[in-house]
């Protein structure tokens, strides 16, 4: 084909998918079974566009979850998750061992495959899809500990789980080293913390010095950032996965201008990711071959649902209390176990052994796709369910205020823009009633499309546009201020609430 037709096609395919994206919002199932779909139409089964390299397939499936993980730790609130993040690394790491030995023995029997095959099997189903998870878990409303635990572990688990089917495909040829695995393992992600934590703040420390000429180029810099660091990390035989996800978090958590703006790009790129993603993976597919794939597919993702999800956050939120994060009551244990949604990454990590030649490799990549789409359609669907059944949802609260700011960097001041949400507190409090430092001003007030100077005693409403101009200095207390008025109004102060979080 020309690159023109090429073009339409994808034109047509990225729109496709953008509309499908509402039908699966509106349905409760996570988008990704659609862009799949789309995959398989255009492949085999249907159009017949030929693609059938699980190399090239695993190295677009690194870029593009690369992508999805600095998307992820740049939109990723650190105050509402740090306290889950002790339980969240002890999930991504023991949990992930304990999932890959739970599935690998009942599977070795099950199946009656050798043990590094269904070691490599164990490996590839243990990491849970922040793609999946959070396309359905975003509209209800769970406590901060239960939904910071579920997407801290989704940007966590990645990079001990690629390692871990790298390396086990690398042992099929020659007996697995315990002690070696061990130590490779931790050294990769030691490395891969190291470049993460080195080059997040470092690039935050330039971006917020070097006042670029256009506001575009903000976005663009920190997602080449994100880049950097997972090349970096990989060239010095670290994780790249774990380096992007910090580099990711820290600069989203760090006071940049324009964040806004960035979150926006850095969405939009990962939605580009997904589906792109997504759509390759099926066409890398053969329905053809998948009649032979159901059952082994069903066998092991069972294994994996009723017994390894289960025991792996029995193991870590044990382990989590004995070190001082307290007990996770036996309801949020449960969903968390249905909510460990599998997605794009167990399909990618598939591509890892066939690439490498592993004897049966294609099995797996058929029987992993399988598992994806049946335990997707089961568990997607029945998470808002699960929730009012196991009752962790919490009152629906108004949402996070959004802040964005400009520099003014010669008069060493920041222009901040707030979005008033519905139900934030802030409808009804007068400009007066904010108490605002004397180094800040409410200078603009945007509302049903027109804009005004307010004065002192100028009631703010829901979905109102403010903008404020403030020094440098006293930034953080009007954004502190703010968050705490949207929270519990005008007497946030009375509450104790200092919006420090």
């Amino acid at each position: 084909m020309t690159l023109d037709v090429w073009l339409l096609v994808s034109a047509v395919i990225v729109i496709a998918a953008v509309i499908s994206v509402r039908v699966a919002h509106r349905s409760g199932l996570p988008s990704l079974l659609l862009f799949l779909g789309f995959g398989l139409v255009l492949g085999d089964a249907g159009f017949g566009i030929p693609f059938a390299d699980p190399g090239l397939a695993k190295d677009i499936g690194f870029l593009a979850l690369a992508v999805i993980l600095a998307e992820g730790g740049l939109t990723t609130n650190w105050s509402q998750v740090r306290r889950s993040v002790p339980l969240a690394l002890i999930l991504a790491t023991v949990g992930v061992a304990v999932s890959i030995l739970a599935v690998a023995i009942p599977v070795r029997y099950l199946l009656g495959v050798d043990t590094i095959t269904a070691l490599i099997i164990g490996a590839v189903l243990a990491p849970t899809d922040a793609a999946a998870v959070f396309s359905v878990l975003r509209r209800l409303p769970l406590p901060p500990r239960l939904a910071g635990i579920l997407e801290a572990e989704s940007g966590f688990n990645d990079a001990p789980t690629v390692l871990a089917v790298v390396l086990l495909s690398g042992t099929v040829h020659a007996s697995p080293d315990l002690g070696s695995f061990l130590v490779e393992t931790g050294s990769e992600l030691a490395i891969g913390a190291a470049v993460g934590l080195a080059i997040g703040p470092a690039g935050a420390f330039a971006l917020r010095r070097i006042a670029l000429p256009v506001s575009g180029l903000y976005p663009i810099a920190v997602l080449g950032l994100t880049l950097f660091s997972y090349a970096g990390g990989a060239l010095l035989h670290g994780s790249g996965f774990l380096a992007i996800y910090l580099t990711a978090l820290v600069l989203g958590n760090s006071k940049l201008p324009h964040r806004a703006a960035t979150r926006g790009f850095a969405e939009g790129m990962a939605w580009l990711a997904q589906i792109g993603l997504f759509v390759m993976l099926g066409l890398l597919a053969s329905p053809m071959e998948m009649s032979s794939a159901i059952v082994p597919g069903l066998i092991a993702g069972t294994v994996m649902v009723v017994l390894a999800r289960p025991l792996a956050v029995l193991v870590s939120a044990s382990l989590g209390r004995l070190i001082g994060q307290g007990w996770v009551p036996w309801r949020e244990q449960a969903f968390l176990s249905w909510a460990g949604l599998r997605g794009a990454i167990p399909i990618v990590l598939a591509t890892i052994p066939w690439a490498a030649g592993v004897e049966g490799s294609k099995d797996i990549f058929n029987e992993v796709f399988v598992i994806v789409i049946v335990f997707t359609l089961l568990q997607g669907p029945t998470l808002p369910w699960a929730a009012r059944l196991l009752k962790v949802t919490t009152p629906v609260e108004a949402h996070e205020l959004e802040v964005e700011a400009a520099p003014l960097e010669e008069l060493n001041a920041d222009l901040l823009q707030v979005s008033v949400p519905p139900g934030s507190r802030l409808h009804g409090v007068e400009i007066f009633e904010l108490r605002l430092p004397r180094d800040a001003q409410v200078t603009l007030v945007v509302r049903d499309g027109r804009s005004f100077v307010p004065g002192e005693t100028t009631q703010i409403r829901a979905d109102d546009q403010l903008l404020l101009v403030t020094t440098a200095a006293t930034r953080d207390q009007v954004e502190h201020r703010l968050r705490a008025v949207s929270r519990r109004g005008k007497l946030a102060g009375w509450y104790g609430d200092r919006g420090l979080e």
